[in-house]
């Protein structure tokens, strides 16, 4: 690769040939040192499509190692939505003309989506024969995170999970969204049921309007009324001007309804108004104002126990409780604490622009005794507070906050990371019937990887002829 990387001729202001000139003036040593400084991909593939050059931002962006991927097919490695049918490279090759900044997305090593920006050139030697093409490609994950922050924009995808549970739920969803029927999210708290809400609006065809979300808890009752419904102008002493509510500002959109239960009564009968006419009246107003906003409500709280107990209207309950989806807590969900911790850690990397790669193993075990009763919220909080502490590439029990390590009992003689690994084997194993590939899916990772885990660790299955088989067989 030596002799080619100097023939490498990306566009530039001056040209493709002066770009060229310039480039070939370079010792392959010196063409290797400035490639390896830039911080955006670059990967050059031969006239079959076989990767003939991966610098190290390429290695990092993708998680594969250069000596992984030379000689393979690009689209073995990237695996972008454009690789089989518009792939961008092979139209420069074919016709000769760069693409540049063509927003795509590949799939990293551990199978996760990147959008990247693509630019591609042809790629020649230093005699002007055409050897294939170069494709550099910058890493927009930070700037997608930060663009979903500031607008909400979450669907099923952005929800890391690998609890069957969970996963059913998310199979639902599109058929949530499509309907207009009011939800009811459960779920302790933390548990993500804003994130959900936000997926359902998102795949909606109400996903153009305004998805408006209120802590019913945060107000206090004097209050609560005018945040949901508006005031008109002199509706009380000091009302000088009119003020639209959530429902307003929810038209044609999505209110999301956080601690439903801690309405007070006169205004959940005002709620089951809206529900059943499909209008409300502001404070002050003199005639009943049309809403086209779809509701749903979320709650912590046991509802059905409060209608019994006169603290909710047992007519709203079942108002709201059209379709209901129930949220696991953490503690219930143990194998979602790693690929959250993984989660956690890239979004923090990118933000802060400081790679923490993992946890060590004593911190994972401490983190997997936990029982989390603020759930995923919490353990984003742990992971933010040991990625603030930490210095090198993992995060240590030292960087935990120190709460957490002292409520963690000493572990038993034995008890170490395998001892984890071995329990959530075995618990994936008991919940699909003891079938090897549904379980491999399940964990998300190859079956042979799981027979190798089930060996190592020393798991034994039942007897052939009482284990389930149906299913174990790769279709």
């Amino acid at each position: 690769m030596a002799e080619d990387s100097e023939s490498y001729s990306p566009p530039g202001p001056g040209g493709e040939e002066d770009a060229r000139e310039s480039f070939q003036e370079l010792s392959p040593e010196r063409f290797e040192a400035v490639v390896q400084s830039i911080s955006d991909g670059v990967m050059t593939v031969d006239r079959d499509w076989r990767i003939t050059y991966f610098n190290r931002a390429a290695e990092e962006i993708t998680g594969y190692s250069r000596s992984e991927v030379l000689g393979r097919y690009c689209h073995e490695v990237l695996r972008s939505d454009l690789c089989r049918d518009a792939c961008p490279i092979r139209h420069t090759v074919e016709t000769g003309k760069p693409v540049g900044g063509l927003v795509v997305y590949i799939s990293d090593r551990n199978g996760d989506k990147c959008p990247v920006s693509v630019s591609t050139a042809l790629f020649r030697d230093r005699d002007g024969r055409l050897l294939g093409g170069v494709e550099t490609f910058r890493d927009l994950r930070q700037i997608e995170a930060l663009k979903k922050k500031v607008d909400g924009r979450f669907t099923p995808a952005d929800i890391v999970t690998k609890n069957p549970a969970v996963r059913g739920l998310l199979d639902l969803l599109p058929v949530v969204a499509e309907s207009e029927s009011t939800v009811l999210i459960r779920g302790e708290t933390g548990t993500g049921k804003e994130l959900f809400a936000r997926a359902i609006h998102n795949l909606s065809a109400r996903k153009t309007g305004t998805f408006v979300g209120v802590n019913c808890a945060c107000f206090p009752e004097t209050l609560v009324e005018s945040e949901l419904f508006g005031f008109e102008k002199g509706a009380f002493t000091g009302a000088h001007r009119k003020k639209p509510g959530r429902f307003a500002r929810a038209e044609k959109g999505t209110l999301f309804l956080d601690e439903v239960g801690s309405l007070p009564l006169p205004t959940q009968a005002k709620l089951l108004r809206v529900l059943q006419d499909r209008t409300y009246e502001p404070l002050g107003a003199i005639g009943p104002v049309s809403t086209d906003a779809r509701i749903i409500t979320a709650t912590n709280q046991d509802l059905p126990a409060m209608v019994e107990a006169g603290g909710f209207r047992r007519d709203l309950y079942y108002r709201i409780n059209v379709i209901e989806i129930a949220l696991p807590p953490l503690r219930e969900r143990p194998e979602d604490i790693l690929p959250l911790i993984r989660h956690f850690l890239s979004h923090l990397s990118l933000v802060h622009e400081r790679p923490v790669q993992g946890v060590t193993p004593g911190a994972l075990r401490v983190l997997m005794a936990h029982d989390y009763p603020g759930n995923i919220r919490e353990l984003e909080n742990i992971i933010e507070h040991g990625f603030v502490l930490a210095q090198g590439l993992l995060i240590g029990v030292e960087h935990l906050p120190g709460r957490l390590v002292r409520q963690t009992p000493s572990p038993r003689p034995g008890a170490s990371l395998e001892e984890c690994q071995r329990a959530a084997i075995l618990a994936a194993l008991e919940r699909n019937d003891w079938k090897r590939l549904a379980t491999a899916r399940e964990l998300g990772i190859h079956k042979s990887t799981l027979f190798r885990k089930i060996k190592r660790l020393g798991i034994q299955l039942p007897d052939a002829p009482t284990r389930p088989v149906e299913g174990d067989r790769a279709p």
